[in-house]
């Protein structure tokens, strides 16, 4: 494995080798989560991620299931369509002994089910004989623990490490520890309902017998343990239960969508459990964390993104990140955090690297736009929920962010949000924060300060939902005035970011204020801003859907024409579903209907490729070929919470759905439906806190129809055709 000082790029991902087996599974409760194969096992294999992990720190990197020193046969694997449970079907091999068959393959089935619940992970393998008589073999579970923080998995090598202590046999426990040099002792207590047999090192033996026909069930649990804190009944159904319970009460606040197509239902479905199953409970509220597995932790930008993209069905998404960003909102100034005043988060970790200071992330600032879509969201909020007891208490922090804007966040003076590299932390501050995703049209890196054309956009936004709230408040004042301040940035965004011919707008603005002359899909997110002219849109919606941008899936991050395009790199080439969702809402919104469907579709199309209709993070930017899926990028994180929240995005766009909850107005604003949508029935629409209705919007030939079930009387539904 390289050193971290031979790679550029301080955090690149480190793939050494390929996945034997692309297929795997995924587990994630609160902040412990667990990466396994498609055999539910744990192996050091592959890109070495496989694991189980609590609280950035891998407890468990070896757990493997054999019969009589043999691995089973594999028949199946599922997760359950809530990601509560997960199921594995396995058989026997032919097992020998001294060149004597002595059990038959297929004679055994073995059922592993496993679920996760807070710092725990419990497994039941029920075994069951369906040959014709009585058989005998030995069961053998394998287990061991690194401690590896999420950073080392990732390719980081430290200097020095805590000490890994010897493992601890008790009567029904196996236990290791490590001393971490935070002085924090993790453990990982591998726990027996049953006995073992035979203990060989780190291996348990049980000696089964089974009659034709019988059945054996046996209990394990994985504890992950931060100085002993936190136990759980070992009862494997009473934590299904619990699990259970747990998600009812996230299922209750959200409305559920069911469509003409099973195959977009499936894939709908599975983007509302994601982004369920990524909603955490932390000490300062819920939110949604990153991704699996490199990115399990809350990060500003993604969860606010994430919470625009569900708003219109999950509005408590967006509560929790408000205010859970406004806490930890910068009060000072530190170079080392990349923190000044105003300042909103960009990443928060835990881990002994985090927690050492060995990374910057345990409370990282380094981002140039989470402060201006921290603002646009409360808006955005205020909009869907008319909630202004919230809008109230974050008032001052919404004033601290455009203070930051105006005063931190124009490095130079010029009127743009800049932001100055950081070669101890992120290098590049906006959403594509490669070391080698700014450059101008020879391959050049930019140097800073660096005025992304994105984020350009998102201070326009910013403004417009900063006077909003103003307004709302009795701020008439400032309310204008910071009218007049975004309308002046509009009219020099377009003068100075346009490219006649590009036809489109540049990547950025360098430190010495030389253009970026690079075709990419930033420039899109300017229409979902509203920042872009309307005659500019258009040529910008037609710059996007030509071959060199659109693969037939999605929008590349940058054109097949650029000096660094690469199909399979990370950030200049490849194809994000959350970066094409903010497009597509963007297109939407200026009436380019025909370019918003190309996206919705291909990106819908892509779903279906994918492992349990799971859209991931990113995917390589190679043509969309006929009968072929799209090609997978190797060390892309699948669940992305706002990879997921992109059909909900598009979905919105496509109905044109917009709120106006304080006059309990629902509006439809020219919806249309793509082919692949008959009809669409949304189920349980929150318009406040306590009403609900169901709506169901239909197409007749080229009109579409909407009716209304259970719609409380005070609640008006404006269609604008």
């Amino acid at each position: 494995m390289p050193e971290i000082s031979r790679i550029e790029d301080k955090f690149y991902i480190v793939a050494t080798s390929e996945i034997l087996d692309p297929f795997r599974l995924i587990l994630k409760e609160g902040d412990i989560f667990g990466v396994f194969d498609r055999f539910g096992d744990i192996l050091p294999l592959g890109k070495n991620e496989q694991g189980l992990y609590f609280e950035g720190t891998r407890f468990l990197s070896y757990y493997e299931l054999k019969i009589n020193g043999a691995r089973p046969l594999f028949l199946s694997s599922n997760i359950d369509e809530d990601n509560l449970l997960m199921n594995i079907d396995l058989t026997n091999p032919d097992i020998y002994e001294r060149n004597e068959l002595v059990l038959s393959r297929d004679s055994v089935h073995i059922m592993r089910s496993k679920l996760l619940l807070e710092n725990r992970c419990l497994e039941q393998i029920k075994l069951r004989n369906f040959g014709q008589e009585k058989i005998n073999f030995e069961l053998e579970i394998s287990a061991d623990a690194d401690f590896r923080d999420i950073f080392e998995v990732r390719g980081i090598k430290r200097r020095k490490r805590g000490t890994l202590l010897e493992p601890e046999y008790r009567d029904k426990e196996f236990r290791v520890s490590y001393e971490g040099l935070d002085n924090i002792r993790r453990t990982m207590a591998l726990q027996f309902a049953k006995k073992p047999d035979r203990v060989e090192g780190r291996k348990f033996f049980y000696v089964i017998t089974l009659d034709k026909g019988g059945v054996v069930d046996l209990y394990f649990s994985i504890d992950c343990l931060s100085d002993g804190a936190g136990k759980l009944n070992l009862d494997f159904e009473q934590a299904i239960s619990e699990a259970r319970r747990k998600l009812a009460v996230k299922n209750k606040k959200t409305a559920a969508v069911y469509t003409s197509n099973s195959q977009f239902n499936r894939s709908i479905s599975r983007s509302i459990a994601d982004i369920n199953m990524m909603l955490t409970e932390t000490k300062l509220g819920t939110y949604p964390y990153g991704g699996i597995p490199w990115f399990c932790t809350p990060f500003g930008r993604d969860g606010i993104i994430t919470a625009l993209e569900c708003l219109w069905i999950k509005p408590d998404v967006a509560k929790g990140v408000l205010k859970y960003l406004a806490t930890l909102q910068s009060q000072n100034f530190d170079k080392s955090k990349a923190s000044e005043p105003g300042k909103i988060l960009h990443e928060s970790r835990l881990g002994e690297m985090a927690g050492l200071g060995e990374i910057p992330f345990g409370l990282y600032y380094g981002s140039v736009d989470s402060t201006p879509l921290f603002i646009i969201l409360a808006g955005a909020y205020w909009r869907r929920t008319g909630d202004t007891v919230l809008i109230k208490k974050l008032w001052k922090h919404i004033e601290a962010s455009i203070a930051w804007m105006d005063k931190y966040g124009d490095v130079d003076g010029d009127g743009f949000l800049e932001y100055m590299p950081d070669e101890k932390g992120l290098k590049n501050q906006g959403w594509k924060d490669s070391r080698d995703s700014v450059f101008h049209a020879d391959g050049t890196l930019a140097e800073g300060p660096i005025a992304l054309c994105e984020v350009q956009g998102y201070y326009y936004a910013a403004k417009k939902e900063a006077a909003s709230l103003a307004r709302l408040l009795g701020k008439d004042n400032l309310s204008q005035r910071l009218l007049t301040e975004a309308e002046e940035l509009k009219e020099r965004f377009n003068r100075v970011f346009w490219d006649e011919e590009l036809e489109s707008y540049v990547l950025a603005l360098d430190g010495d204020k030389r253009p970026c002359r690079v075709v990419s899909s930033n420039a899109g997110h300017a229409l979902f801003t509203g920042i872009a002219d309307p005659e500019k849109a258009e040529r910008i919606g037609y710059t996007l859907l030509s071959d060199r941008s659109f693969t037939g899936w999605g929008i590349r991050t940058v054109s097949e024409k650029e000096a660094r395009y690469n199909p399979m790199s990370y950030h200049n080439g490849s194809v994000w579903p959350h970066d094409n969702a903010m497009i597509a809402f963007g297109l939407a919104s200026y009436g380019l209907i025909e370019d918003f469907e190309k996206i919705f579709t291909g990106i819908f199309d892509a779903s279906l490729f994918m492992e349990f209709h799971r859209l991931p993070e990113l995917f390589c930017g190679f043509h969309r070929r006929k009968g072929v899926a799209p090609t997978h990028y190797p060390v892309a994180c699948s669940p992305q919470t706002w990879a997921s929240g992109s059909l909900l995005l598009m979905l919105q766009a496509s109905l044109g759905l917009f709120f106006e909850a304080e006059k309990k107005i629902v509006i439809f604003k020219k919806p249309k439906l793509p082919e692949f949508l008959n009809y669409i029935r949304i189920k349980d629409l929150p318009v406040d806190s306590k009403k609900k209705f169901d709506i169901e919007i239909s197409r007749y030939g080229n009109d579409i129809t909407i009716d209304t079930i259970g719609k409380p009387g005070d609640v008006s539904i404006l269609i604008i055709k």
